[in-house]
């Protein structure tokens, strides 16, 4: 990766960095990062992610029974989303998630 970033480390480890903490670290690394579009879009994919997510996992919490039991498989659905997406971020490809990534793209740019 030879694009330059502005904090100095190479695009795609920058990248794979904003998945890191979930919306914590992209939200730094979004903040962080002036110039390169390609970190921006993962780091708000991240951030964007994250929070449906923890919704998610929040109504899911107040649901009795059939809820509770949905908890495990997004838990695990969200787990292997997340490698996925840190492992594509690592390979310097830009995947965007069906809804999220347009938006995150469209963000991104600006």
């Amino acid at each position: 990766m030879a694009n330059k970033t502005s904090l100095g480390l190479p695009e795609n480890i920058e990248a794979l960095t904003s998945y890191f903490v979930f919306f914590i670290s992209g939200g730094l690394i979004f903040a962080l990062e002036k110039e390169n579009k390609f970190v921006k879009f993962h780091a708000m994919q991240s951030i964007i992610i994250s929070i449906l997510l923890i919704i998610l996992s929040i109504i899911l919490n107040f649901i009795p029974i059939i809820g509770w039991i949905m908890l495990f498989p997004l838990a695990l659905g969200s787990l292997f989303l997340w490698i996925f997406l840190m492992l594509k971020a690592f390979q310097g490809e830009k995947f965007k998630l069906p809804i999220v990534g347009d938006y995150a793209e469209k963000t991104s740019e600006s």
